[in-house]
């Protein structure tokens, strides 16, 4: 397994060298989006509407950020469970998503889009959101700010922690888990 530090967006031939259980540490502009502001986004597109930032090539985070305390960027940033982001991400991935970051598995669907678009998914680790969120350097809201903290911020991280756990090719970090556990 290897250690990459990357600046975003990755080139193709970048992104086509991750392999599942690489470590990667990410520098750039990075979005945030959870289930309502998946939908939304699915609907504008649906709609023929532009979305609030340009998809391709850009990389989305499933997170939520705890409120920021006085003199702090952004509160607590840690990964909320991907699979809740299923049924809408083929449909980003298809308009040039090109990193996905989370935790858990994610569908069959997703895997089989992600592999045709050439993607990756990368496992931030839960539960360590107040470390993370030392990557983070600036943080805006940029769209659906109706949805408090769920609503889509721009990010710019500087050497932002994560794993690959899913490659282009498809290969996952969670393909040897049993039958029956968690998708956490």
């Amino acid at each position: 397994m290897a250690e990459y530090y990357k600046k975003l967006p990755l080139s193709e031939s970048e992104i086509l060298e991750l392999k599942a259980g690489d470590q990667i540490y990410l520098t750039g502009k990075v979005y945030t989006g959870r289930d309502a502001a998946h939908k939304r986004l699915v609907e504008a597109l649906e709609s023929g509407k532009e979305l609030p930032f340009e998809i391709n090539k850009s990389t989305l985070y499933y997170v939520g950020p705890c409120p920021a305390k006085p003199g702090e960027i952004i509160g607590s940033c840690g990964p909320t469970t991907s699979y809740r982001m299923d049924d809408y991400t083929p449909a980003l991935l298809d308009k040039g998503l090109q990193i996905m970051i989370g935790k858990g598995r994610r569908s069959s669907q997703v895997i089989k889009s992600m592999i045709e678009n050439k993607s990756v998914y990368l496992a931030a680790i839960g539960g360590a959101g107040a470390l993370i969120k030392n990557s983070i350097k600036s943080a805006k809201i940029i769209a659906y700010e109706d949805l408090g903290t769920e609503a889509v911020r721009e990010l710019i991280v500087e050497n932002f922690p994560a794993i690959v756990a899913i490659d282009t090719r498809g290969n996952s970090l969670y393909a040897n888990t049993k039958k029956g556990d968690s998708k956490c």
